[in-house]
Parts: structure tokens; C-alpha cells; sequence
């Protein structure tokens, strides 16, 4: 009777451990994104500094698509939102918000680069120098918000084609 309950018991231990393991793997799937060379334009010599844009490189390592759905900067902006540039009923490229946000499929990057997707920061409360950072929180469809730090820089024909390092291609 004794060895029954002992057997007993451990069964329910290893039960119990098993629906534990299992638990952890379903929720070890929602691998972090992770955010490459973030930067954002500075508000110098802009037509318009009331408003500026986040660029970086996404890279979802897990093994299902991650939207970015949203993003927050309001340390220095009152409103920001994802955008992307479309083609305008007169065919040329305009900037619209991206409502469904912006899916990075597995184990692939996207660039959010001048010319295409970005962070929109619209009134902005300060003028944004070179040098400056910007503190922004990023959230996607799986997993914790990610806090970033971007520093101000100017634009150059450089970034407008720039790629992350090479563990983003991974």
C-alpha cells in the first residue's frame, strides 16, 4: 500500500512537471525582437520641426510573425504613429499611417528607413540637435514592449540605403 501512494505521488510530481515544461515552451516561442541601429532625424533645418521620424532595423528570431503595433515617444512627442508610403491617386508616393502596423515575418528584418516604413513623431515638444537622444517604447504583437535609445543625427544619402550588421540577416 505504501509503495501505491509513494508511485502514486510521483506520478503526480512528474504530471505536473511535464504540464510545467510544457507551459514554458509554449510561451519560450515568443522569442524577443531585437532592434538594430535606431536613429532619428534631426529637427535642424527641417521645413517643418514639428515633427520627425524613428528609423531602425527590426529582426524577429522566432519562428512566427511579430507585428510592430505600436510606438510611443511621447518623452518628446505628443503623437506617434507607424507609417508607410504608398503610391497617391495622382501616382506619387505619399506618407499614410499604417494602421495594421508593420508584420516582420520569422526569422527575417525589415529596415524602417527614410522612404519607406518609420515611426512618425509628430508635435514634438523641443527641437531635436545632433547629439540629442530619444527614448521610444516599441510594441509588437508578441512579447514585452522593447525600450530603445536613438541618437539625433542628420540625414544623409547613406541611411537613406543603410543596413544593419550582419546578425540582423540571420
Amino acid at each position: 500500500m505504501r509503495a501505491r501512494q509513494v508511485l502514486s505521488r510521483s506520478m503526480a510530481v512528474v504530471a505536473a512537471s511535464a504540464l510545467v515544461a510544457v507551459s514554458g515552451c509554449a510561451k519560450g516561442d515568443d522569442i524577443p525582437m531585437i532592434i538594430e541601429d535606431p536613429w532619428v532625424r534631426t529637427t535642424e533645418g527641417a521645413t517643418d520641426p514639428s515633427m520627425t521620424a524613428l528609423f531602425f532595423s527590426a529582426v524577429n528570431p522566432g519562428e512566427k510573425p511579430n507585428t510592430l503595433t505600436k510606438a510611443d515617444c511621447s518623452s518628446v512627442a505628443g503623437k506617434t504613429e507607424i507609417h508607410e508610403m504608398v503610391k497617391g491617386d495622382d501616382g506619387k508616393m505619399v506618407m499614410q499611417e499604417d494602421k495594421d502596423g508593420l508584420e516582420i515575418a520569422p526569422g527575417t528584418h525589415e529596415h524602417l528607413k527614410p522612404g519607406g516604413h518609420h515611426v512618425m513623431l509628430m508635435m514634438l515638444k523641443k527641437p531635436l540637435a545632433i547629439g540629442d537622444e530619444v527614448t521610444c517604447t516599441l510594441t509588437f504583437s508578441t512579447g514585452d514592449p522593447i525600450t530603445v535609445t536613438a541618437p539625433v543625427k542628420k540625414f544623409t544619402e547613406e541611411e537613406d540605403h543603410y543596413h544593419p550588421s550582419p546578425a540582423a540577416n540571420g
